[in-house]
């Protein structure tokens, strides 16, 4: 009843409820089986990290699709604007979707939004990032493993020079809880281990704010201090390592990544970037878009996650949250073109033909 008052009053006010009742009800359904007619609204944080448009949004959608052959997949990008996104959840409610699946630009400030899906009868599914405001579900991955798991490679790759340089640490946007996560993963390994010589956050995960900041690390520290870059993701990644060759930095020192972008494995193949983390999304999309239609048709979300989370005001949501893997150039081949993420032809351009033969990618 629910669900149909609110589609209702979307349609045109000056029709009777009645009336509304009687076609809303007709789409229904019991959720077992084919579509029920759904609409399911993505809403993407920005177009900064290709994974959003590039994997996410093609891998919600199939799942989306071999769930529900009838539903609806509207799907926007805020391109990291949050007042955009806020508008964009608005129009999502305004519209009476049946279910948002969402990865918020900034998950305190979309929280009002949240809550104003939530009176209006709308599930939302926290995507990748732990929204605030009382979501119905949860699908990630642990964050302070992915930390822990660039911590790692970025001693490993340092050996004695741990002792005896410094780290600078290019941290995401403080914003974004996962940042947060990453951050704390990746100090509970350095700390202790090296000298962090510099630390930054970098909003809206910028690579051109990384880049700046990088260069003033570099002027700060000095060209021979510089014994390793923790990048929380490969965009900041890509921007550190552009600053470090406008300075003339050579060799380069490790520099660490996620989210396994294309051109990530590219520097990766090259010796520019050691490493990046490996979220395999279509788990990830998977259990999302499971949950999305689980909860578009009012169903319970137990039946489709496998654990729980805690959210911030100290409730408990089903979730899913799977394991990140560290990829380095000698495993790209049994992770990332094992799982068709990409081919080999893609990642070897002609210009990395001797380096990627060095890392077994032929």
């Amino acid at each position: 009843m629910k669900a149909c008052i609110r589609g209702a009053a979307v349609v045109v006010t000056a029709i009777s409820t009645a009336v509304a009742l009687t076609a809303c009800g007709h789409d229904a359904g019991s959720g077992s089986g084919g579509g029920n007619n759904l609409t399911i609204g993505v809403l993407l944080p920005d177009a900064a990290t290709t994974r959003w448009e590039t994997q996410d949004t093609p891998l919600l959608t199939k799942k989306i699709k071999e769930l529900c052959h009838d539903c609806t997949v509207e799907h926007v990008n805020a391109k990291g604007d949050v007042a955009t996104q806020q508008e964009q959840m608005d129009s999502m409610i305004t519209r009476g979707v049946d279910a948002i699946v969402l990865v918020a630009v900034d998950a305190r400030s979309l929280g009002v939004a949240v809550k104003k899906a939530h009176a209006a009868g709308i599930p939302v599914i926290a995507y990748d990032r732990l929204s605030e405001g009382p979501i119905s579900g949860y699908a990630s991955f642990d964050g302070e493993e992915v930390g822990r798991l660039q911590g790692r490679a970025l001693l490993k790759a340092m050996g004695a020079k741990a002792r005896t340089g410094a780290v600078v640490m290019m941290n995401g946007d403080p914003s974004d809880p996962n940042a947060v996560a990453f951050k704390k993963g990746a100090l509970s390994v350095l700390n202790g281990k090296v000298k962090i010589g510099k630390a930054y956050d970098i909003l809206q995960w910028r690579p051109e704010g990384a880049n700046l900041d990088m260069s003033g690390a570099i002027s700060a520290l000095g060209v021979s201090t510089i014994h390793g870059v923790y990048a929380a993701n490969d965009g900041l990644a890509a921007g550190s390592i552009s600053a470090l060759k406008a300075n003339k930095v050579a060799p380069l020192p490790p520099v660490t990544g996620q989210d396994a972008e294309l051109g990530a494995l590219r520097r990766i193949v090259a010796g520019d970037q050691y490493m990046t983390v490996y979220k395999p999304f279509a788990p990830e999309a998977s259990a999302a878009a499971a949950m999305a239609v689980a909860a578009a048709r009012h169903e319970n979300l137990d039946r489709v996650a496998t654990g729980k989370v805690r959210t911030r005001d100290g409730r408990t949501v089903p979730a899913t949250m799977l394991t990140p893997v560290s990829v380095t150039a000698g495993n790209i081949k049994n992770t990332l073109v094992k799982d068709g993420v990409y081919t080999i032809r893609q990642i070897c351009t002609p210009q990395l033909a001797a380096a990627c033969g060095k890392a077994g990618l032929t």
